[in-house]
């Protein structure tokens, strides 16, 4: 793959020294840069066809709006065919730029974000303003971009998941509802009816990635093949991934169309899951600082109960000279409340102090290296838990007493929603390597050009990639480069070198030489 250049030629005179019949020196005209040999190889570009989830789509910024859809790396990538005979490549664009959804005029979906400097630092914020893409306003297709935000690989193969109907109880996308064929369509069926020539399939992030994000809340559904009972945070179980997949492939390749497919990167490479540390309560915070003696001597009765059960791993300290750790819930632990609370009632404890310090730190220790905090918990940690607030205050306690202990991951253990612990990073980690051992082999099975978007993506957030004016794109959120604000959609110029990724893929297999895409080209993060 070469990047077409266009090269300016100085002209001007060329002096050379003269021969003895005074022959007139020459004067060179411009050069012509020598042509690029385009080609499709064995693949024919003609009718390409897009199949996937919000990273088809060109989802940005937590959420989709037309500049993020004519962003999106198929998009990227039809432009690209475009030279080679690829046809022309349609999207289901949305209303504006504003990116919410809504259902009867109500407000359906959020706005994308955007930064504001109001508070001195940035911090992103959704945009201001009433989003008018009507869910009811269904569009006529077909559509080239297949790319559903939020399906999971078997809601691909869903009949009925385009239903406007559905919507109530879950059993549709919004998303999809826009653009199905019709109400009973599956967004595989609407693909293949396409007859495409070549397609894009890069399905399976969400089967992983919904659990993750939501702090491992979900289930891991591991075993359980029928994935009309999987709640929405689940983990899909690898046999239903590889017969889903296989599906999906059989049906793309049926009419002959040959065809890219991508893995799934780890969570651990995104922003989403490597922003926020471990530990950032700050002993230099004057809200924090000053109050770190008092919170000791209270964690001490507590810490003296975990030395006495055999587990003083599980001891509360903060620092007065270095960052402290976020005091956690973590549901894999041993409940230990009743025996916290028969020990302080032992050692002379009051019976409602007991209870609630039971209640509290039955399954609480201090965050590790080894725990990924989600990326939204910035705006709740060692803010007041008012749902704790509440059932403190449910339990007897004093308004004063029941605010003390209900700041979110200081006295009161962050929730799991908020925290992927070891644990549950493991459950991902045997996900990801089953799908992705799926990917791999039936991408050799049905002969597809195939993309290593795991490995890819780790490079961006270890060394990052150099881009031609020197400058580096990387996973750092805000100003890496590689992903937008929501920390999970790549930022257009890491869309860009994902298409050039798949483009290379593409030209390995089916011996084609396509343009590339130029990342400079595309913005490092969306301006309002």
């Amino acid at each position: 793959m070469k990047k077409l250049i266009a090269l300016l030629a100085f002209t001007g005179l060329l002096f050379v020294s003269c021969s003895d019949d005074d022959t007139p020196a020459t004067t060179p005209g411009p050069v012509t840069p020598e042509p690029e040999n385009f080609t499709a190889g064995s693949a024919d570009f003609s009718k390409y066809v897009s199949v996937g989830n919000s990273l088809t789509a060109g989802f940005s910024d937590a959420a989709l709006f037309i500049d993020g859809q004519n962003a999106s790396y198929p998009n990227m990538m039809a432009n690209s065919f475009a030279e080679v005979g690829g046809g022309a490549f349609t999207a289901p664009l949305m209303a504006d730029n504003l990116g919410g959804l809504t259902l009867n005029g109500s407000p359906l979906t959020g706005n994308r974000l955007i930064l504001t400097f109001a508070s001195g630092s940035p911090a992103p914020i959704a945009v201001e303003g009433n989003g008018t893409t009507e869910v009811g306003n269904i569009l006529a297709g077909p559509f080239n971009n297949m790319g559903v935000p939020g399906a999971k690989s078997f809601h691909l193969a869903a009949n009925g998941y385009g239903n406007i109907q559905g919507l109530a109880v879950g059993a549709a996308n919004p998303y999809y509802v826009r653009f199905a064929s019709q109400p009973n369509a599956s967004i595989i069926q609407d693909a293949v009816a396409q007859s495409a020539t070549f397609f894009s399939l890069w399905i399976g992030n969400n089967d992983i990635l919904s659990y993750a994000t939501s702090g491992g809340a979900g289930v891991d559904q591991n075993g359980n093949l029928d994935p009309t009972t999987y709640g929405g945070n689940d983990l899909t179980d690898p046999n239903v991934f590889a017969s889903v997949y296989d599906g999906l492939l059989a049906g793309l390749t049926s009419g002959g169309a040959k065809g890219v497919v991508a893995n799934i990167p780890d969570v651990t490479a995104i922003p989403y899951f490597t922003t926020v540390p471990f530990a950032p309560l700050d002993p230099t915070n004057p809200a924090f600082g000053p109050q770190i003696p008092t919170l000791n001597a209270s964690f001490a009765q507590l810490n003296g109960v975990f030395e006495f059960l055999g587990v003083p791993e599980r001891s509360i300290v903060f620092s007065e000279s270095a960052a402290s750790a976020l005091v956690i819930k973590d549901e894999s632990l041993p409940d230990l409340s009743a025996q916290i609370t028969q020990v302080l009632l032992a050692n002379g404890a009051d019976a409602g102090t007991a209870a609630v310090t039971g209640f509290l730190y039955g399954q609480a220790r201090q965050s590790t290296p080894d725990d990924l905090i989600v990326l939204p918990s910035q705006t709740v940690i060692a803010t007041l838990n008012e749902t704790a607030f509440a059932t403190l205050q449910g339990l007897g306690l004093p308004a004063e007493n029941a605010g003390q202990l209900a700041v979110n991951g200081v006295t009161y253990p962050l929730e799991d929603q908020w925290v992927l612990t070891p644990t549950e990073q493991a459950a991902v980690k045997a996900a990801n390597d089953s799908f992705n051992t799926t990917i791999a082999a039936l991408a050799t099975q049905y002969d597809l050009a195939f993309v290593d978007a795991n490995a890819f993506l780790e490079v961006v957030k270890t060394t990052g990639v150099a881009q031609a004016d020197g400058s580096v794109v990387t996973s750092t959120y805000g100003t890496g480069g590689g992903f937008s604000l929501d920390g999970v959609h790549p930022a257009p110029r890491g869309y860009a070198l994902l298409a050039n990724e798949f483009l290379k893929a593409i030209e390995a297999k089916y011996g084609a030489n396509l343009p590339d895409v130029d990342p400079l080209a595309y913005t490092g993060l969306y301006i309002q």
